[in-house]
């Protein structure tokens, strides 16, 4: 009478070992893959929000001005303060979270939607400018904020940038091209880094990877920018 039930016992061990074998396998594997790559799940919630963030700024560029703004832009004497108008007027109507244009990385291969916020909600669906800081085209220094391990890993290897690569901020009323001048490694309480004269960009994460005990920030100045003529009425 005993051997069924101590047959059962051992089958039901068996199968209890074998899942804690798997279970462990998959978060080893979990590890290794953020190790070397990125961590994957939130990875898979940054792709789905990326993709709907590109549609929502794919339909915001493809607005035409309105004429009333037209007459208004036409008053102004040059494209730069065209623009200058323009990122003012986008600065107001936009909310955290919201896409606001693109970030491209060429010597890393990397193209992310840019939303507006540095907040963790922003952050986890791309880069974020910080609100406290002027968008491209508005003058003084614009700061974008990303992960290095999770939600797509944006800036997991701006520390591979390096003097002269460009960064190319690509916003509805124009394409803006730097180059990178130089980076740091600063504390985390050293807010004033994204400030700094001179640069026209900066982009901050944390450092190293898998810590956020420091941040890395990049410098980069204006060398280009490419008006969008039809949105600025030029």
């Amino acid at each position: 009478m005993e051997t069924q039930p101590r047959s059962l016992r051992r089958r039901l061990l068996r199968t209890c070992a074998t899942a804690a074998v798997v279970v462990g396998m998959l978060a080893v594997a979990d590890g290794v893959v953020a190790f070397v790559w990125q961590e994957p799940v939130t990875a898979l919630l940054a792709v789905r929000a990326q993709h709907q963030l590109s549609g929502r700024l794919d339909e915001l560029e493809s607005r035409p001005t309105p004429p009333a703004q037209l007459r208004e832009l036409r008053k102004l004497p040059s494209a730069d303060a065209r623009a200058a108008a323009a990122a003012r007027r986008l600065r107001a109507t936009v909310a955290d979270g919201d896409p606001i244009g693109r970030i491209v990385l060429p010597t890393l291969g990397r193209s992310f939607v840019l939303v507006a916020g540095d907040a963790a909600a922003d952050l986890r669906t791309g880069p974020g400018v910080y609100p406290d800081t002027p968008l491209p085209g508005q003058g003084g220094t614009t700061a974008i904020a990303g992960h290095r391990t999770t939600y797509l890993a944006p800036f997991r290897k701006i520390d591979q940038l390096h003097r002269g690569d460009r960064i190319e901020v690509r916003m509805p009323y124009g394409s803006f091209t730097y180059a990178v001048d130089g980076q740091r490694i600063v504390a985390p309480t050293d807010v004033d880094v994204v400030r700094r004269a001179g640069h026209g960009l900066v982009l901050t994460a944390c450092h190293p990877i898998y810590s956020a005990a420091q941040r890395i920030v990049v410098f980069a100045r204006l060398v280009r920018f490419v008006p969008d003529r039809r949105r600025l009425g030029l």
